[in-house]
């Protein structure tokens, strides 16, 4: 539990202290944020804040991870710890590291060009689709210390179903699809400041208490593992633990700055990232299906968005005003403010459904 804390702090710390650094620094590089003209007319006083604040929380965790690393090794938990990171932390931190380069190469361009073009949709989904791809072979075909890969080859609900094995190429697709998906749901409701910060500092601490909740019930723990049934079969959660938590309390340290009015916007550098890193989370902790709840926000936005696009194609008719839907409300008359609160409040419904229906399973087994 210390080594988790100590990673947060650290990330905290650092986010915190960073951010007005990288203001500074994007504001002197004029990395200012392209606003559409055709966007909401409330959006053009925000053009020219600067953006690629992805960058801070993302280089804050790597760092926070290495410090509660170095503290795991410390404590008595070194016993189930190896010296160096693990495959687990090695596939998370990639995917939040490499989705964010796709999305700082998408932010570069917008900024070198000066509008909001940046990556096609099409360059974006294949940046992201060989990140994961990548990331997935990883997980499934380089074994850990141990002998066993960080991802399974079954879809996953709260664990593995067993009746689900897809094989290691079709677990290798469904990895894509989670974290490709995910990914874009966060960049789709990164529209409002803090918006995307605030709900994914919800997701990512629900995954920081599921890898701990895992740790403490380890099949690899000889205290516990080997006399009890209900034990859960994941590779290394107490690094998930770290890493989710140290991410989630790096966004905190951000949202100091990205709240309304925000002094400067993650980007897509961020948005990406955090995507990427999310669905990695769903993954090794073999909670993929579980996902779609305690991502719940995220699969909302996006599902509107592919109605919203469905119906305008087929029909030619909108089912809301403006999508993503965030820019519905605003149309609707509601401030930005209550919107991006109210919109916190169904994150935070959704990630507490999540974790009962994560330990309802546990209660299930047990009794």
């Amino acid at each position: 539990m210390r080594a988790v804390i100590v990673a947060a702090a650290v990330a905290f710390i650092i986010s915190l202290f960073g951010t007005p650094v990288a203001i500074r620094v994007f504001t002197a590089l004029k990395a200012g944020q392209p606003i559409r003209s055709i966007g909401l007319a409330s959006n053009q006083g925000k053009k020219g804040t600067p953006t690629m604040g992805g960058v801070v929380f993302i280089v804050a965790t790597v760092f926070a991870y290495v410090a509660g690393h170095i503290a795991l090794t410390t404590l008595p938990e070194r016993q189930i710890a190896q010296e160096g990171p693990t495959m687990t932390a090695l596939v998370l931190l990639g995917l939040f590291v490499f989705c964010g380069a796709v999305g700082f190469f998408d932010d570069f361009l917008k900024v070198r060009k000066r509008n909001s073009d940046g990556l096609s949709a099409k360059g974006k989904l294949l940046g992201q689709a060989i990140v994961s791809a990548g990331f997935g072979i990883a997980a499934l075909y380089v074994p850990s210390t141990n002998g066993q890969t960080v991802a399974s080859e079954h879809i996953s609900l709260i664990r593995d179903i067993s009746w689900l094995d897809v094989g290691k190429v079709g677990a290798v697709m469904v990895i894509v699809f989670v974290v490709t998906a995910m990914s874009n749901g966060v960049n789709l409701t990164d529209g409002l400041d803090g918006l995307a910060t605030g709900a994914s500092i919800l997701v990512l601490g629900a995954y920081a208490l599921i890898g701990f909740w895992q740790y403490r019930h380890w099949c690899a723990d000889d205290a516990y593992g080997r006399v009890n049934d209900y034990c859960y079969q994941v590779r290394d959660p107490l690094e998930i633990a770290i890493i989710a938590a140290a991410a989630a309390a790096a966004c905190v340290g951000f949202l100091w700055w990205n709240t309304s009015p925000a002094r400067i916007f993650m980007g897509d550098v961020g948005a990406l990232g955090l995507g990427g890193l999310i669905g990695g989370l769903a993954v090794v902790t073999r909670t993929t299906l579980l996902s779609i709840m305690i991502g719940g926000l995220f699969v909302i936005i996006t599902t509107t968005w592919v109605i919203q696009i469905v119906s305008f194609r087929t029909t030619g008719r909108r089912v809301f005003r403006m999508v993503p839907l965030h820019h519905h409300f605003e149309l609707a008359g509601w401030s930005e403010v209550n919107i991006v609160v109210r919109f916190w409040i169904v994150a935070g419904v959704c990630v507490a459904v999540g974790l009962g229906l994560f330990y309802s399973d546990f209660l299930a087994v047990v009794g």
